[in-house]
């Protein structure tokens, strides 16, 4: 698969005629006899290939005119994996809409962020996505809608409102422009669906919402909604829940009851998130203090579970190494564990400079005690008590008061600094290279702490770690050039999926880190 999938008519009409999932989100095929746009598994009788054109958006889909699938629901499928392995502008473009930025700061407000006026950014998206900007975050905001229409108890005004339109009529006419059906006719073809356990929905379901009665209630009373989030298979969870598990910070993070669950800081509140591994799906419970943060949320959790990769080209890849092939035939479908907060995780890698995990977590904890925010409702199903302190609530902290290395502290008030003045900014929007060197040129900086930084939080899928202890340990066992510029220069061969190879050798370790716990 490799960019501009759509304009490659021969293989497009392959893949739907095949129905293969892995193409879900790469492309979308429009029917000019009927006038809907679906995913390439859609189940329904393939058209005649005369009859189908094929677009790299459903924005796109939506503008020439058609309507989404009632049977496929192809606005639910996984986002294209090309945003998560690409640098350049369209891919931080696409992730900036996905978390909101449009709705937010509008256009301008995107293209400030990307550095770019508002007529390059809207001509690139146009070139190669066939919608500018706004067209993307309406397509973004009717996904956003359908999922309350559908899961919610919510009145279609306060729907309207929390799914990001300006107002109710635009909103009527984008569901019935997008989805062929009135906002409460939607409501009324929803399939009746229980919460199964954990959270996620009970058996039966189809990728996509689980209908809570009474979630994100109107009363104002932050309540949970379920839902499923679809990922291409195949996908080992061991790691990717193993890693988040095994380094969760108290307070703030915690593994209970099979659900890895977490505080979120987000743009209108915060919330509580639970994420448990199925077959098929991701099971998510979502807690929101401000419906409108539900979009984000959801963006962020695909994020951090790494949802959007395309886990067949990575293992391809890195298969073709003799001595990774067992590793990857063993568990396919690795994930990188990431984050839902880019400062955060970079201040948790300061924490955790030449330290045991246990240490890195008491040491997160301490400053999650002395500088974190307290929640302002409580966590209705375990400990989760605070928001990790943000770069704002470290700018007083007093180093003398942290039990590190004066090296160290040093290092974390340097990086408070420059996440405070602007002159590091690490986000969905960072150009890793750019992002890299500057890490790399603050004091106490090296090269694993700045490449664990990309990989985890700025989702690098080619950062590499070769002085990691974990990879140097397992690159001996498995006969692999020992020290880091040789294994270097062996694991040219392995990109652009570098980060992927790291998972790969990290689990021949028995480290707590590759367990899914029980």
């Amino acid at each position: 698969m490799q960019k501009g999938m759509h304009i490659d008519t021969e293989r497009c009409v392959r893949a739907v005629r095949s129905k293969d999932a892995r193409f879900d989100g790469w492309f979308f095929t429009a029917v000019l006899t009927t006038g809907i746009y679906c995913r390439p598994s859609c189940p329904v009788v393939p058209p005649k290939p005369e009859n189908m054109v094929f677009h790299p958006s459903a924005a796109a889909c939506q503008q020439a005119g058609f309507r989404a699938c009632k049977r496929c629901r192809p606005d639910t499928s996984p986002g294209s994996p090309e945003w998560n392995q690409r640098a350049d502008a369209v891919a931080r473009a696409m992730r900036l809409i996905a978390d909101g930025t449009v709705d937010r700061e509008g256009v301008p407000g995107l293209a400030a962020r990307l550095g770019y006026s508002t007529r390059q950014v809207e001509r690139q998206l146009l070139a190669e996505l066939g919608a500018g900007p706004l067209a993307l975050a309406r397509a973004q905001r009717a996904q956003t809608a359908r999922l309350l229409i559908e899961t919610t108890a919510l009145p279609m005004t306060e729907i309207a409102f929390a799914a990001g339109f300006s107002s109710v009529r635009t909103f009527n006419d984008t569901v019935r422009e997008v989805f062929a059906l009135a906002p409460s006719d939607l409501r009324a073809r929803a399939p009746k669906r229980t919460a199964g356990p954990a959270g996620g929905p009970g058996p039966g379901g189809t990728h996509g919402p689980a209908r809570t009665p009474g979630a994100l209630a109107s009363s104002g009373t932050p309540a949970a909604l379920s839902l499923r989030l679809p990922f291409r298979a195949p996908l080992t969870p061991d790691n990717l829940f193993g890693h988040l598990a095994a380094t969760a910070v108290p307070g703030v993070e915690e593994w209970r009851d099979g659900s890895y669950r977490r505080t979120l800081r987000l743009p209108h509140g915060h919330g509580f998130v639970a994420l448990a591994p199925r077959p098929d799906h991701i099971a998510c419970r979502l807690t929101l203090t401000d419906p409108r943060d539900l979009t984000v949320a959801i963006s962020r959790c695909r994020r951090l579970l790494d949802l959007d990769a395309d886990p067949v080209a990575v293992d391809d890849r890195l298969r073709t190494d003799p001595v990774l092939a067992p590793l990857v035939d063993k568990a396919p479908g690795r994930r990188v564990p990431r984050t839902v907060d880019e400062a955060e995780f970079a201040v948790r890698a300061v924490l955790g400079q030449q330290v045991s995990t246990a240490a890195a977590r008491t040491h997160a904890a301490r400053l999650v005690t002395a500088h974190g925010e307290p929640v302002t409702d409580p966590d209705p199903e375990g400990g989760l008590t605070h928001l990790f302190p943000s770069p704002e609530a470290l700018a007083d902290l007093d180093p003398e008061t942290l039990a590190l290395p004066r090296a160290r502290r040093a290092t974390l008030t340097t990086l408070v600094r420059a996440l405070m003045d602007g002159g590091l900014r690490l986000g969905v929007e960072s150009d890793w290279p750019e992002a890299r060197a500057k890490l790399l040129a603050l004091p106490g900086f090296g090269p694993w702490t700045a490449d664990v930084i990309a990989m985890r939080a700025l989702g690098d899928p080619d950062a590499f770690l070769p002085t990691d202890l974990g990879i140097r340990r397992a690159a001996r066992e498995l006969g692999l050039p020992a020290t880091p510029a040789a294994l270097t220069a062996h694991a040219a061969a392995w990109r652009p999926w570098r980060a992927y190879a790291v998972q790969y050798l990290w689990a021949t370790d028995s480290h707590p880190i590759n367990v899914l716990p029980a």
